[in-house]
């Protein structure tokens, strides 16, 4: 089936895991997971140890379609096996994944603030979920929904971990082979196929502070004989939610506490008393009193989502009949489920004099014995109302993905498939506890329009009933999704014997079709009838989407030995391929790639790579809705901004950080201007398996991405930072005369070029079987030597931001450092194991005392013990064993002080559990 079948090039009688080691004590690193970037080279057994060699078939491994029988690779590939996955821990793709140092800053269930709702991406080499490529089964997965809109990359959340037999993945670029997006790397998620019996298992886990509760249930069944095979996978899986306020180091914003307030500030145009035109608060007697901004401040952040809850069901099916001895029909099924949400803080209206709100001397609620009313910010009330309970956003995800087609073989011994598969992402976004600010102004303003329209009269100055709350209060409802279609057939087998070995070729044809949609709540997009405020309600408005494109490719691929046992080449071979793609919306283009391995002796190989990449805009950044939101920054202007050339006119009292934790009001779209993008990545690196240390293995492999054309936001922080010091691009920041930013326009623009450079390097030792048992010895390692975006300026000027090392704007982080160790230990029924996992530090250039988030070394630890009576396993785990904290970051923590898309904050984290099979 496109090349994969269920055989994997692997260590022979070799057994792995993904977790923990003490190499990291020797070499200063880390733990974890096993590096993507290396492939997984043949490692003799050691002998003694029982294993025996297996007899190899002609296979395909993720970065090529041909099938063969060595285990010589042009490209870094590693393989996890089931009993890998299992021994993570982990009850989901994304978890599995995002711990490999190889992994950037991705999306996941950390936070509110962030822009995941429950998703979970894949961001190999820093470059970006959208340009990572996921296949399961060697086939291109649906894009994911549930935010506010569509999304262009895979919700991983979408493919139960409990159907996965294993995961390969490709550290190189791939669009030769697989087409567009691959400029990152390739996942290859290969479900089970020949499954026999039947498997249960249950998870339960908590953090030792008594919250973060999860539980995972699968049921695997299989059933395989002459006339072929069907499994049925099934999984149940939840976890709840952790507050921020359940944590130290998240407790209170180091970016200081909010001047958002329940008991609200107040400020009139008309002289109030013995105020004036002075701020005022409620002093929580009944009376009020002068307002005092260095103390009038409330911490917002403690009733906010640390980590977010998530439901999620899963069910896979899959049927393969043999017709005949050539042919086999096979076709799949999957329906996924999940339910995610976030909670923010209760909303704060905007009520002021400049948008027409009022409130009449008469009002029932206006205890002052003056009209409020007035121009600008000379009539203001900011009051969060608590009243109304916590902002909730709530997403419900449905996946659904059905896909038949045929394989065989050929008298002559080649391969061909080809199979259509159609899926579907549908989401429903619920935003409750909003306000309604139409409603607001009614129930504020005069009596007589209040009465005619039926409003409840609010007391903003004092008690707001529940009867008061409801009347303001807006739950709204949208709803978007995604569809994909997609053709694909292949061909693979050896052309002819050259003097060196057999040409193999593989190629094929692909047709895919691509559709997004996004309907936001029609209520929340009415324009205001009471106000003159762009929005209706607190909730965001934005306007709909609906797009679509389709593509055309053909590819052809030819492997070819050169030389072959000879002196200082025992073998020499070079790989080719190329495709071209014709898209709906760009035209056509063709792109190659050229691969070559030199063996000099049996212990080394050496092996580079030269690959052109190609992704054209998605529906999401081509056609996006325009829509209002809050993207994270710290203004530059903040005091005046100290004579920087764009902070001309802003007052030196102005600070921005007093409104709501460091978010600007902004509108981001898309943008049906963009280009496509290109790409050239060249890699090279070496294997080595020593004959002298049996079962000892080391890679390293370099690489040298250079995209051009890249398609990227400015970003809200680099706006601002380049308004402010150059004067540049202000045309996109809008300031009132406060020198409050009023809005913020950032969407996505071809940015001319990034540039990512590193080192991936794997060591493996399976140690000769020892009396105290089996021991099995893993590091692993991401060394980021640059990541540079050049920004062409509007006067053709071009600025280098070097990112690398440094976490100096909000989500994202390029620590230099990545690293995983692991020590597997077994013998007889007893198992365990020690792992760590290390994040190395980085600069953010923030405020005194916050110049630098420090590395971060975490330990797992887990035991496992096999009854010998019955096919049992239990197993008792510890993550975060020592209890470590994320480390504090004043820019890229936004509320939380920390940078949700790269450390776990959940803290020690115990779970047991227990598997049978029948």
């Amino acid at each position: 089936m496109n090349g994969v079948t269920n055989n994997v090039v692997m260590c022979r009688g070799t057994r792995r895991t993904l977790m923990a080691i003490a190499v990291a004590s020797v070499l200063g690193m880390g733990y974890g997971l096993p590096s993507l970037a290396v492939a997984q080279e043949a490692v003799p057994a050691s002998a003694g140890d029982g294993s025996e060699a297996k007899t190899l078939e002609a296979v395909s491994v993720v970065g090529s379609r041909i099938r063969r029988k060595d285990e010589t690779a042009a490209n870094p590939v590693f393989t996890m096996e089931r009993n890998e996955i299992e021994a993570t821990g982990v009850v989901s793709v994304g978890e599995l994944l995002q711990e490999l140092p190889s992994v950037g800053s991705s999306f996941n269930s950390t936070g509110s603030a962030g822009t995941s709702h429950g998703t979970s991406s894949l961001n190999l080499r820093n470059l970006g979920a959208n340009r990572s490529l996921i296949l399961v089964n060697g086939r291109r997965w649906v894009n994911g929904a549930g935010t506010r809109g569509f999304r262009d990359f895979v919700d991983l959340n979408t493919i139960p971990l409990a159907a996965v037999e294993r995961v390969e993945v490709l550290l190189d670029g791939a669009t030769a082979i697989y087409g567009a997006d691959a400029i990152a790397g390739v996942v290859n998620i290969i479900t089970f196929s020949d499954f026999d019996g039947v498997k249960l298992s249950s998870y339960v886990g908590g953090t030792d502070k008594g919250d973060g509760f999860t539980h995972n249930e699968d049921l695997l069944w299989g059933k395989s004989g002459d006339w072929g095979s069907a499994l049925v996978s099934a999984t149940i899986a939840s976890s709840k939610e952790i507050l921020a306020g359940d944590r130290d180091f998240s407790r209170a914003p180091l970016q200081g506490l909010s001047r958002n307030t329940p008991a609200g500030r107040f400020k009139n145009s008309i002289a109030v008393g013995s105020f004036g035109t002075k701020a005022f608060v409620r002093d929580g007697a009944g009376g009020y009193r002068l307002d005092v901004p260095a103390t009038d401040v409330y911490n917002e952040t403690p009733d906010t989502t640390l980590v977010g809850p998530s439901d999620r069901r899963g069910l896979y099916g899959q049927l393969r009949f043999h017709l005949g001895d050539s042919a086999t029909f096979v076709t799949e099924g999957l329906f996924n489920s999940r339910e995610s949400s976030q909670r923010f803080p209760a909303a704060t209206p905007r009520i002021r004099g400049g948008d027409g709100m009022t409130i009449p001397v008469d009002h029932p609620f206006n205890p002052f014995g003056v009209p409020f009313q007035g121009s600008g910010t000379n009539f203001e009330v900011v009051r969060m109302i608590t009243e109304l309970g916590p902002r909730i956003n709530t997403q419900n995800v449905n996946t659904m993905r059905l896909a038949a087609g045929f394989e065989g073989d050929f008298s002559n011994g080649w391969s061909w498939n080809t199979f259509y598969t159609y899926a579907q992402n549908k989401a429903k976004w619920t935003s409750a506890n909003q306000i309604d600010l139409d409603k607001v102004a009614l129930a504020l303003g005069p009596n007589a329009r209040c009465a005619a329209n039926s409003c409840v009269p609010l007391d903003i100055f004092g008690t707001i009933t529940p009867q008061m709350a409801d009347y303001i209060r807006v739950n709204a409802v949208d709803r978007n999704g995604t569809k994909q279609h997609d053709f694909t057939a292949n061909l693979t087998g050896d052309l002819f014997a050259l003097p060196a070995g057999m040409l193999a070729f593989a190629a094929g044809v692909e047709y895919r079709k691509e559709i997004g949609f996004d309907r936001p709540s029609a209520y929340v997009n009415e324009k205001p009838q009471f106000i003159t405020y762009d929005r209706k309600t607190t909730s965001a408005p934005r306007l709909p989407t609906r797009g679509m494109y389709n593509l055309k490719e053909a590819y052809v691929e030819f492997n070819v030995p050169l030389l072959a046992e000879l002196p200082m080449a025992k073998q020499l071979e070079l790989s080719v391929a190329t495709r071209h793609s014709r898209y709906s919306t760009f035209g056509g283009t063709t792109n190659s790639k050229f691969g070559l391995v030199w063996r000099p002796w049996g212990d080394l190989m050496l092996r580079t790579t030269w690959a052109q990449g190609f992704r054209a805009p998605s529906i999401n950044e081509l056609y996006a809705g325009l829509r209002q939101t809050n993207l994270p920054a710290n203004d530059p202007c903040n005091g005046g901004g100290a004579g920087k050339p764009g902070c001309a006119g802003v007052p030196v009292g102005y600070n921005q950080a007093n409104y709501s934790g460091g978010s600007i009001h902004s509108t981001v779209g898309g943008n049906p201007d963009l280009r496509p993008e290109s790409s050239v990545n060249r890699s090279s690196g070496f294997v080595y398996t020593p004959a002298f240390a049996k079962g000892l293995s080391w890679s390293v492999d370099w690489y040298d991405i250079d995209l051009k054309e890249a398609i990227s936001s400015f970003g809200s922080q680099n706006l601002l930072n380049l308004c402010a010091n150059t004067g540049q691009r202000c045309n996109l920041v809008r300031r009132d005369t406060s020198g409050e930013i009023i809005n913020l326009t950032d969407g996505p623009i071809n940015l001319n070029r990034l540039r990512a450079k590193g080192v991936d390097t794997t060591l493996r030792y399976q140690l000769p079987k020892l009396a105290i048992g089996n021991l099995d010895l893993m590091f692993n390692a991401a060394y980021l030597t640059a990541f540079d975006r050049y920004d062409t300026l509007p006067n053709g000027q071009v600025r280098v931001v070097k990112r690398a090392g440094k976490s100096d704007i909000a989500r994202e982080s390029f620590p230099r450092w990545k690293a995983n160790t692991s020590l597997d230990w077994s013998r007889g029924a007893w198992a365990a194991n020690w792992s760590m996992h290390y994040i190395g530090n980085t600069d953010e250039g923030a405020a005194p005392g916050y110049g630098r988030i420090p590395a971060q070394l975490t330990h797992d630890v887990w035991g496992a013990y096999r009854l010998t009576a019955k096919p049992v396993t239990f197993t008792l785990g510890v993550q975060n064993l020592f209890d470590k904290d994320p480390p504090l970051s004043y820019v890229n923590g936004g509320d939380l002080n920390f940078d949700m898309s790269t450390y776990n904050p959940r803290g020690r984290f115990i779970y047991m559990k227990a598997a049978i099979s029948l």
